[in-house]
């Protein structure tokens, strides 16, 4: 009999929802997922998720549980709310009840560290960082610098000058709440109510509001001697993952050995895009938070995690890359070699392809492609941060590991071909173009499925004849749509037949 896992993810897009099911549908666990999630800025309801938990939870194996599922009513909720500090101790409360009715659970929780774009947008934000986030950013790069005794160009008084009245109380008043519940939730660790915790680092920098929350937190896990139980690292949407990865770990009681290839040596200093620290280790911290550790060896490795990045890092949509930096001491050709080699010797091999952001490296997947590689490999990510690609491409190596590539995994990295590199890195371009004509915006598409979503289709299908070729007569695409009426992201479905 499967044992039963309840998850409750972060929010209802699809790499949060259904990605953890896609993967690991075949493995020996059963999932139980909340269902009544919003939608983007519309919060869950705090009882409907209290009511599937108590329900679920009591003959459950294990728990996977997004707080700010919990907390807020989701990601984007979590930056808008209102709630007070009673409110969400109250919600967080539920942990102990749940803990009391079924002891031997399995609780593994994430938490996100609120984000601070350094761009103005509100589509993801309060109305007011439309038109001062940028000078929201930069009061807290200034003022986090400024304590730091470091140089600072910018003068902060004329910074918060553009920022419009009420803005930055506002918004300093919500970060001060979260970072109080990102603390308080560390006492459910310490009494053994919570088994392990993340502190995904959403969207983060060196400096500023976001990176001055995690030294709080971070002081607080080392006040608790909560080091081994508490990880803190970049990434958020790969965490459901991560975290059912571990899980699987646990039930066997086992933890897979890890060798990591680096395409270029440089890129262990890289500190990714939209990331706060080096590459090299963060790696360490995604692997131990799937229940993965890393060996020097890939002969005492079961799971190679090869990985894409140079020692700089641009946006997908802009590749070819024209900086040396990129080039320099990044042999493709071997890096394939060894992944073949690897594969020979009867490893498990999953590309994190990270070389840029928001998007697939198009040189290395022509070259997978034209080397029969592609559905050779055991995972390939390369979407939105590093870390997110991280975090799928080790939770596709995991699942790899106890099920083999079952016909749900191949139809996954179909995805994530046509998604990751074909999608991000070309097709989503051009439905912002194709939007722009007609006047429109990107973030406000005002389709699920129409013209957008079709010509996204049709373009996908010649990006599969073009660059994956080898595999394109093969892949055959279900579905697709822009769930959050975007182009950023989305909801696409293929199936794989050999």
């Amino acid at each position: 009999m499967k044992k039963k896992i309840v998850f409750v993810p972060l929010d209802d897009r699809p790499c949060n929802k259904l990605f953890p099911q896609y993967l690991f549908g075949d493995v020996d666990i059963a999932f139980t997922v909340f269902q009544e999630l919003g939608e983007k800025k519309k919060p869950a309801e705090y009882e409907r998720v209290k009511e599937f938990l108590v329900e679920e939870c009591r003959d459950a194996f294990g728990l996977v549980l997004s707080m700010d599922m919990l907390l807020y009513g989701g990601l984007l909720p979590s930056r808008l709310h209102d709630l007070d500090k009673e409110t969400l101790g109250e919600r967080a409360e539920l942990l102990h009840l749940l803990r009391g009715e079924n002891p031997k659970l399995l609780i593994y929780g994430f938490q996100t560290i609120m984000r601070c774009p350094t761009y103005s947008s509100s589509v993801e934000e309060p109305d007011y960082y439309g038109i001062c986030g940028h000078e929201i950013y930069k009061s807290g790069e200034i003022s986090h610098k400024q304590m730091l005794g470091l140089p600072v160009e910018e003068n902060l008084e004329e910074i918060h000058k553009k920022i419009l009245p009420g803005a930055l109380e506002d918004y300093l008043a919500r970060r001060e709440r979260n970072v109080a519940m990102d603390q308080e939730v560390l006492s459910y660790v310490e009494d053994g109510t919570l088994d392990w915790l993340v502190f995904p680092q959403d969207d983060c920098s060196p400096y500023g509001y976001a990176a001055l929350d995690q030294q709080k937190v971070l002081g607080r896990v080392r006040e608790l001697g909560l080091e081994e139980r508490v990880a803190v690292y970049p990434g958020a949407d790969e965490v459901g993952m991560t975290l059912v990865s571990r899980m699987l770990n646990a039930l066997h009681g086992r933890r897979p050995k890890v060798y990591v290839k680096y395409a270029a040596e440089s890129a262990k200093e890289l500190i990714p895009l939209y990331e706060g620290s080096p590459l090299a280790g963060t790696i360490g911290k995604h692997l131990d938070a799937a229940g993965c550790v890393e060996t020097d060896s890939p002969k005492e490795a079961s799971i190679v995690l090869a990985m894409s990045a140079a020692g700089v890092m641009e946006e997908a949509a802009w590749q070819p890359s024209q900086r040396a930096e990129y080039h320099e001491g990044r042999d493709l050709e071997g890096f394939t070699e060894f992944l073949q080699e690897m594969k020979r010797a009867g490893k498990i091999v999953t590309l994190a392809d990270n070389a840029y952001a928001n998007g697939g490296d198009l040189a290395l997947v022509r070259m997978l492609n034209k080397k029969g590689m592609l559905m050779e490999l055991d995972g390939y990510a390369g979407w939105n941060t590093s870390s997110n690609t991280l975090g799928t491409a080790i939770a596709e190596g995991v699942a790899a590991y106890y099920q083999g590539k079952t016909a749900a995994h191949r139809n996954f990295m179909a995805e994530r071909y046509l998604e990751d590199a074909g999608y991000c890195s070309v097709v989503r371009q051009r439905v912002s173009k194709a939007a722009s004509d007609k006047g429109m915006e990107s973030s406000f598409l005002n389709e699920k499925q129409g013209v957008f979503s079709r010509l996204a289709e049709a373009e996908l299908q010649a990006f599969a004849a073009e660059s994956l070729s080898s595999v394109a007569d093969k892949v055959r695409i279900l579905h697709l749509s822009m769930p959050w009426e975007r182009a950023f992201e989305v909801d696409l479905r293929a199936e794989y037949v050999e």
